[in-house]
């Protein structure tokens, strides 16, 4: 699932559980449609995108540049503290939201990445 920055889903994939988080960084991205509002060119993608350290691979990023997305991926084989957390905990309050719905959470696992 991506979130937007207030923690509404712009976009989700359901997968099978064996699927690495990063194959689905770019499909999620892809399928968000475009927003609503004022008049003229309608957005349909982020500006930037932040996510965790599953998601940290140089491909992705530049596939995300190509996009004209600015990536913000934590790196991998870093001493903790990213600073990530300051955006990440939006998409994790969406996430334990999700939860509360007690069925849903007994058959999904969620990816959750955060676009502003």
């Amino acid at each position: 699932m991506l979130t937007d920055a207030n923690g509404i889903p712009l976009s989700d994939t359901l997968t099978g559980a064996n699927r690495h988080d990063a194959t689905q960084l770019l499909p999620l991205i892809d399928g968000i449609p475009p927003v609503g509002g004022k008049s003229g060119h309608q957005k349909s993608r982020p500006e930037k995108v932040y996510a965790d350290r599953a998601y940290d691979s140089e491909p992705q990023r530049e596939e995300l540049r190509q996009r004209g997305i600015e990536p913000h991926l934590a790196r991998r084989n870093l001493e903790r503290g990213s600073g990530l957390g300051i955006f990440r905990w939006v998409a994790e309050r969406t996430l334990g939201w999700l939860h509360n719905f007690h069925r849903l959470r007994n058959c999904v696992t969620v990816h959750v990445i955060t676009a502003l």
